[in-house]
C-alpha cells in the first residue's frame, strides 16, 4: 500500500520532452500550477554532456559499472564511518575544554572553536569545485588524512597553539569528508529515494548521542584524553579503506571498460596552470570565501573589540565583505569562463528562496535555542544529564522524522507541499507554543511536547531543503548548489546567535533589576555573569523567583522574534516551484 498525503494540492502537469531535449509542459493546464515547476531529468552518457568536468565525467562512468552488491556494501560502509564520526565529534568536542584547561588556555577554548568552524566552513566551496575537477575518490582520500593528521597532532600537542591548528586540520576533514558522501549519495540515488538514503546515512546520530557523554567520562577516567584522540587516528582511516577501495575500484572499471577514456593534451605547464585555475573559477572561489570569511568573522569577533559593533576593524569587516560577495556575484555572471555556480541557476527561484527559508530558518533557531540549556539548568532546577536529554530530542526526533520523510517522498514526492502544509507548520507551532509554555511554574512536559513538535518540523524541512536545490540544478552543479547552502545557514546561524547574544545582554540583567529583592541587588553582576551563581539559590527563594522570571522574559522576546522569522521561512516555500522528484529519472546506471 502505498505511504502518501492526503491530495492538498492539484496534479501537476505531465512533462514531455521535445526532440532537442527541451522540457515542455503538455498544452493541458492546471489552475494554480506553474506548469515550467515540475521538472525531470533525462538519461545521459559521458559522452552527452562534454561540458561536464573530469570528476563528473567519472561519477557518470563509475555508475554505468557499480554491481549492485558493491553499491549496497558502499552504503553500508557510508553508515558505520557515519557512526564513527559523529561518535568522534561528540566526543572531541566534550574533551576541547579540558584540553586548553591543561595547558592554561581555557580562555582560548572559544577562540580554537572559532577558527576551526570558520575554515572548515570556508573550505567547502572549493572542495565542491574540486570534487568535479579531481574525482570522489581522490578527495575523500585526501580528506581522512587530513582528519586523521588533526587527531595526531591532537593526541601529540604540547600548547594550545598546536591543539588550534589540530582543531582546524580535523574540522575541515570531518566536515569535508561527510559532505563527500552525501554527494556520493547524489550521484548513485535517483531523486524519489534520495531523501531516504541520505536520513537514512544520518541515523547513526540517533545512537550516538546518548553514547558520547558516558563515553568521555570514561575517557577521562582511564586512558586520558590523549589516547580518546589518538584512538580515532587509528580507527578512522581503518574505516574509510573499504569505501574508498570501492570507489576506486570501480573507476579503474570504468576506464578499462572504455567508458572514461583518458583525456590527451599537449599544453605546457604554464598553460596549465591557467587551465585549472579557469577551470577552478580561482577569482570567484577567492572572491566569495574572502567575502564571507570577513563578514562571518565580524559576527565573531564583536564582542572582543571595545566599540563592540562601532569597532572600526568590524565595520570594515562588514563593508568589505559584503562588497566581495556582490563582486562574486558580479564576476559569475559577467567575468567567470569557467563559473562556480551558473548565473541562470544562482538566479532560480526556487534555488533563491531555499537558500533564504535554509538562513531564516537556522538563524531563528539560534535566536532562540543560544541560552535554552541555561534556561532548563536554572528555571527547571534541572541536571546537566537531564537538560542534555531534552536538548537532544531535536536530534534525535528530527533524524528519525527525516526517514520517515523520506519514505514519504518516495510515494509522494511533492517537496514544497510537505514543507508548506507540515514542515514549516509544525515549526512555528512548537516555537510558538514556548511562549506560552516558558513560564517558570509550567510542567516541563508541556516543554518536551514543543521540541517534538519542532524536530518533527526540522526533520521535514532540513531534507526537503536539500532535496529541492538538488532537484533543480544539473549534476554538475550538485556539489556547488549544497555547498552555497551550506555556508547561507553559516550565515544564519551566525547572525541568529549575535542577535540571541545582543537581546539576552540588553534584556536579562534589566529585568533581574527589576526583580532582584533589595537585598540582592548588589550581586546583580555576579548573577548575571555565572550559571552556577544563579542555580545556587534554593528554589523558592525571592531571588531565585526573580532570575527564573527574568529568565523567562527574556526567552518571552526570543522566542517571539523567532516567531517572526520563520514567516520569512513561509513565504520562501511558497515560492518553491512545485518539484515532483517521483517523476524524476536519474542518470544511466545502477542506482538506488
Amino acid at each position: 500500500m502505498k505511504f502518501r498525503l492526503p491530495a492538498l494540492f492539484p496534479e501537476p502537469a505531465p512533462l514531455v520532452e521535445d526532440e532537442e531535449g527541451k522540457r515542455s509542459a503538455i498544452d493541458e493546464k492546471v489552475p494554480g500550477h506553474d506548469e515550467k515547476s515540475s521538472i525531470r531529468d533525462h538519461d545521459i552518457t559521458v559522452d552527452d554532456h562534454p561540458e561536464y568536468q573530469n570528476g563528473v565525467k567519472s561519477v557518470e562512468a563509475s555508475n554505468q559499472v557499480w554491481s549492485k552488491t558493491h553499491l549496497i556494501l558502499a552504503y553500508i560502509f557510508i553508515w558505520i564511518i557515519q557512526f564513527i564520526l559523529a561518535l568522534s565529534f561528540g566526543i572531541i568536542g566534550t574533551l576541547t575544554p579540558y584540553v586548553t584547561s591543561s595547558f592554561q588556555g581555557h580562555s582560548l577554548t572559544a577562540t580554537t572553536q572559532i577558527v576551526s568552524s570558520m575554515v572548515s566552513g570556508l573550505i567547502i566551496l572549493p572542495y565542491a569545485k574540486l570534487l568535479n575537477m579531481w574525482g570522489r575518490p581522490q578527495c575523500f582520500a585526501m580528506m581522512v588524512l587530513s582528519m586523521t593528521v588533526g587527531l595526531i597532532m591532537m593526541a601529540a600537542c604540547n600548547n594550545v597553539q598546536t591543539y588550534c591548528a589540530a582543531q582546524v586540520f580535523y574540522s575541515v576533514g570531518s566536515s569535508t569528508v561527510g559532505f563527500t558522501m552525501t554527494i556520493f549519495i547524489a550521484d548513485t540515488t535517483s531523486l524519489r529515494n534520495r531523501a531516504f538514503m541520505i536520513a537514512f546515512t544520518a541515523s547513526p546520530w540517533i545512537i550516538t548521542v546518548w553514547a558520547a557523554g558516558p563515553a568521555t567520562q570514561s575517557i577521562l577516567n582511564t586512558v586520558g584524553f590523549r589516547w580518546g584522540f589518538g584512538i580515532w587516528a587509528i580507527v578512522i582511516p581503518i574505516a574509510s579503506m573499504p569505501l574508498f577501495g570501492l570507489f576506486y575500484y570501480n573507476l579503474i572499471k570504468a576506464r578499462r571498460a572504455g567508458l572514461l577514456p583518458k583525456v590527451e593534451h599537449d599544453r605546457t605547464w604554464k598553460q596549465s596552470v591557467v587551465h585549472y585555475a579557469k577551470e577552478f573559477d580561482v577569482i570567484g572561489l577567492l572572491l566569495i570565501c574572502a567575502g564571507l570569511a570577513l563578514f562571518l568573522l565580524s559576527f565573531n569577533l564583536y564582542s572582543y573589540q571595545p566599540g563592540q559593533w562601532n569597532s572600526p576593524l568590524v565595520i570594515c569587516f562588514l563593508i568589505i565583505g559584503g562588497l566581495l560577495i556582490i563582486a562574486f556575484g558580479a564576476w559569475e555572471k559577467w567575468g567567470a569562463p569557467v563559473t562556480f555556480i551558473p548565473w541562470n541557476l544562482m538566479m532560480d527561484r526556487t534555488v533563491i528562496f531555499t537558500y533564504s527559508m535554509a538562513a531564516s530558518l537556522y538563524l531563528a533557531w539560534y535566536l532562540w535555542d543560544s541560552f535554552f540549556y541555561s534556561y532548563l539548568i536554572v528555571v527547571y532546577s534541572l541536571s546537566i544529564t537531564e537538560a542534555s536529554y531534552i536538548t537532544n530530542i531535536y536530534t534525535i526526533g528530527s533524524t528519525f522524522w527525516s526517514l520517515v520523510m523520506g519514505v514519504v517522498i518516495r510515494y509522494n514526492g511533492r517537496l514544497k507541499w510537505l514543507a508548506l502544509y507540515l514542515g514549516v507548520p509544525l515549526t512555528i507551532l512548537g516555537v510558538g507554543l514556548m511562549i506560552h509554555f516558558r513560564q517558570p511554574d509550567v510542567n516541563i512536559g508541556f516543554i518536551v511536547m514543543c521540541q517534538i513538535f519542532i524536530a518533527f518540523g526540522g526533520g521535514t524541512l532540513v531534507i526537503c531543503e536539500q532535496m529541492t536545490v538538488m532537484a533543480v540544478s544539473s549534476h554538475q552543479y550538485i556539489p556547488a548548489v549544497l555547498s552555497m547552502e551550506n555556508m547561507i545557514i553559516s550565515i544564519g546561524s551566525a547572525v541568529g546567535s549575535t542577535i540571541a547574544g545582543a537581546m539576552w545582554t540588553g534584556i536579562f540583567p534589566n529585568k533581574l533589576a527589576q526583580y532582584l529583592p533589595k537585598s540582592a541587588q548588589g550581586d546583580l553582576t555576579t548573577i548575571y555573569g555565572s550559571i552556577d551563581v544563579q542555580s545556587s539559590y534554593a528554589i523558592g527563594s525571592p531571588e531565585r523567583n526573580a532570575i527564573n522570571q527574568a529568565y523567562s522574559d527574556t526567552q518571552r522576546y526570543m522566542l517571539i522574534s523567532a516567531t517572526c522569522i520563520y514567516s520569512i521561512t513561509l513565504v520562501s516555500v511558497m515560492f518553491w516551484k512545485d518539484v515532483d522528484v517521483k517523476r524524476m529519472k536519474k542518470i544511466k546506471g545502477l542506482v538506488f
